[in-house]
């Protein structure tokens, strides 16, 4: 089992997460984060830190896409160890409908 980050946190982008994480296995993208799935040790301490509620175990029905995000962006994004903060509109885009379609960026963030 591993924890996904899935499509609340695009534009959102907390990183309650992050600061928790005991193995450092979070990954920045420009407007979203994702967990690399070899890397988590499935302890659950970050799911509840996640104010956009946007993580989620793999346990739970229809992860398969975000399961597959979260793998390969992983491997080319860099490693994120320290929280910064949200961008300004973050409480405006959580709950949005079909961000993943209209806002997803393949571009890597800045990491540590």
């Amino acid at each position: 089992m591993t924890y996904v980050v899935t499509d609340n946190c695009i534009k959102c982008k907390y990183m309650d997460c992050v600061e928790v994480c005991p193995v450092d296995c979070f990954y920045e993208g420009e407007n979203m984060l994702v967990i690399h799935p070899d890397e988590c040790i499935d302890c659950g301490v970050c799911e509840p830190e996640c104010p956009a509620e946007a993580i989620k175990p793999d346990t739970e029905p229809k992860l398969e896409t975000w399961l597959k995000v979260n793998a390969d962006y992983a491997r080319t994004w860099p490693n994120i160890t320290q929280k910064k903060d949200a961008p300004a509109d973050a409480k405006t885009w959580d709950g949005v409908a079909g961000k993943f379609e209209a806002h997803f960026s393949a571009n890597p963030g800045t990491g540590d």
